[in-house]
């Protein structure tokens, strides 16, 4: 039933990923936390296991929105190129913040992002 659970969250966060660009956090550590606990022990499992797997995800995202012709690409590389350095170092740090931080609180802190970010995207440009 694992296997099965976990193909389909797998399926459902590959389809949100490309089309939406999200899926890791808001679709995968939701669905790891409530369809595979166990072998999911908490929040920061799910959180890794959501980072290795959300990879090859966003590559093969990546690779379907890119064309050659720089007008019909759904990339804008220099946008891309300015995000990634301190992309980079967030992630760093925000793995240290999640480290020192209780389960609970992870998981709090996590909810609130998503409600806000979803209000934010209903009722404001």
């Amino acid at each position: 039933m694992q296997y099965l659970s976990a193909g389909l969250i797998g399926l459902v966060t590959g389809i949100i990923s490309g089309m939406f660009g999200v899926g890791g956090g808001i679709i995968m550590v939701p669905a790891m936390l409530f369809f595979l606990s166990p072998p999911i022990r908490d929040i920061k499992q799910a959180i890794g296991t959501s980072l290795v797997i959300m990879i090859p995800t966003a590559l093969i995202g990546a690779w379907r929105h890119y064309k050659p012709d720089p007008l019909l690409s759904n990339i804008h590389w220099g946008t891309a190129w300015m995000i990634i350095p301190t992309a980079l170092v967030g992630s760093y740090f925000g793995v240290w913040i999640a480290q020192q931080m209780t389960v609970d609180n992870l998981k709090r802190a996590f909810g609130g992002l998503l409600v806000i970010m979803g209000l934010r995207l209903i009722f404001f440009k």
